[in-house]
């Protein structure tokens, strides 16, 4: 059955399928209990920080994932080749859940960092892979990379239900092992198999060798700085606020992005349609850093509400909290085919929702998904617990608003980004996942913590009413979007 569904599409998409099942596997299993294991107490197995410091830590790790993604393309580009970028990056990557599986808290920040940079290696470079075995046949390009995008879910459903039963259930360190091992049996086969991808990124993009040392120089003090920061951080020679650090960074990401647009716009030499067009991504920049600032609370706070709030009883056994976030993987594998049927025939009637259209319905949605949420806190405040149809629910009101705008907006920014500047402005595009992981960092903060459980309903009302304006605001400035967009817009 799995042979047919690769049967029309190129042998190679099958390595690169289950290279991304695997590390997908891993990361997902492994952020399912990333915050568990930082809150849980010292005895416990756990770390035992508090919750405002675990939930920030977790944010500046997913968006470090995001932002080592433009140096590990531009590595690739221009010094390894997408190969065996791919290949690094997953060594990288087991190497740091294995780390992790060693207790201790050095360990388990040296295990983060290394998952980090193995992932800006491998994320960006696989799916540049999954293009180039296409060449020029657009049609069977979109269907390779829906079956690739369908074995990032599945990798991440069955990583969720592994690693989630091994850390709650046995240990921490068992499942972040977990993730390491499945990881290696996914760069076994890749590296079985690498013939099958007939050359598909085996050299550099960028083939310009009087620059090939000097590349080499700069990615080498890369690297060692990093070592060096992280060598004084483990050695406790640096002083590190993770709340503080991520506020900073949050700042930071937002300077270096406007820094890089209005760069564009003044020094770029566009044309005035270019312009506009770039305005048009600005736009949609801030309204998806808003909407994966309440998404990304999946893995931080409403983790943490599914582990003290949500009954879990079944058939008397309680089930990991860690589980429920299965739900959206796999709301994305069901629901995935059906919304890709709806835009096309909505399109054939000339119906098919505009770029913007489709934010304001992600933005809505996530509102939706916080205000379920207001109504199961009116219970916990009154020392209740509530049963898991309440996330359920909100998983798939956030999981349909994350089909409205990820893959709408991947799709936008190729389109009305400048031709020569189209790779730089997709890394400014992950910026705003960035963005939005800090921010919901800072924010799992607020909403979790046993001293927030009387303030819970009320803050799930503000985020339900900031994201609800956002969606209205953008809804108001549709036509001026659609106008920027000029022959852009879907």
């Amino acid at each position: 059955m799995i042979g047919s569904l690769f049967k029309e599409h190129p042998r190679g998409l099958p390595v690169l399928f289950f290279t991304e099942m695997w590390e997908r596997f891993s990361y997902y299993g492994m952020r399912a209990i990333l915050v568990f294991a930082m809150v849980a107490a010292v005895d416990a197995g756990g770390m035992g920080l508090p919750e405002r410091q675990a939930t920030a830590i977790y944010g500046l790790y997913t968006a470090a994932c995001y932002l080592a993604a433009l140096p590990g393309g531009w590595i690739a580009d221009r010094i390894l080749g997408a190969q065996r970028a791919v290949w690094y990056g997953g060594i990288v990557i087991a190497a740091g859940h294995f780390t992790m599986a060693v207790p201790g808290t050095q360990t388990f920040f040296l295990g983060l960092v290394l998952i980090a940079l193995g992932t800006g290696l491998l994320k960006p470079n696989i799916s540049a892979m999954v293009g180039a075995l296409y060449g020029n046949d657009p049609a069977r390009r979109d269907a390779g990379f829906l079956l690739f995008y369908m074995g990032i879910n599945l990798g991440a459903l069955m990583g969720q239900i592994v690693c989630g039963y091994l850390g709650e259930k046995v240990s921490w360190h068992w499942g972040f092992g977990a993730a390491g091992i499945f990881m290696t049996l996914g760069l076994i086969q890749y590296r079985l198999r690498l013939p099958l991808l007939e050359g598909a990124g085996a050299t550099p993009g960028v083939a310009d060798p009087t620059h090939h040392q000097r590349d080499k120089g700069l990615a080498l003090a890369g690297v060692a700085l990093v070592a060096v920061v992280v060598a004084f951080g483990l050695a406790g020679q640096l002083a590190i606020d993770a709340v503080q650090l991520s506020k900073y960074t949050a700042g930071a990401i937002t300077a270096i992005a406007v820094a890089f647009i209005v760069g564009i716009l003044v020094f770029g030499g566009l044309d005035a349609n270019e312009r506009r067009r770039v305005g048009a991504i600005a736009i949609l920049f801030v309204a998806a850093a808003v909407f994966w600032s309440g998404f990304e609370q999946v893995g931080s706070s409403l983790n943490l509400f599914a582990k003290v709030h949500t009954d879990r009883m079944f058939f008397g056994w309680e089930f990991p909290a860690s589980w429920l976030q299965s739900i959206n993987p796999l709301i994305i594998i069901l629901l995935t085919p059906f919304l890709a049927a709806l835009w096309i025939n909505l399109g054939r009637r000339n119906l098919n929702p505009s770029v913007p259209a489709k934010f304001v319905l992600a933005l809505a949605q996530l509102a939706l998904g916080f205000l379920v949420l207001y109504f199961a806190s009116l219970y916990v405040v009154q020392g209740q617990k509530v049963l898991p149809t309440w996330l359920m629910l909100t998983y798939l009101f956030h999981t349909v608003g994350e089909l409205c705008l990820s893959p709408v907006g991947l799709s936008a920014v190729t389109q009305l980004a400048p031709k020569r500047y189209l790779g730089q402005m997709m890394g400014v595009w992950f910026m705003a996942a960035s963005l939005g992981y800090v921010i919901a960092g800072l924010l799992a903060g607020e909403l979790s913590g046993a001293d927030a459980v009387t303030q819970m309903p009320a803050r799930f009302m503000q985020v339900t009413l900031f994201a609800g304006g956002a969606a209205v605001l953008l809804l108001l400035a549709t036509p001026w979007v659609k106008k920027l967009m000029g022959d852009g817009k879907e």
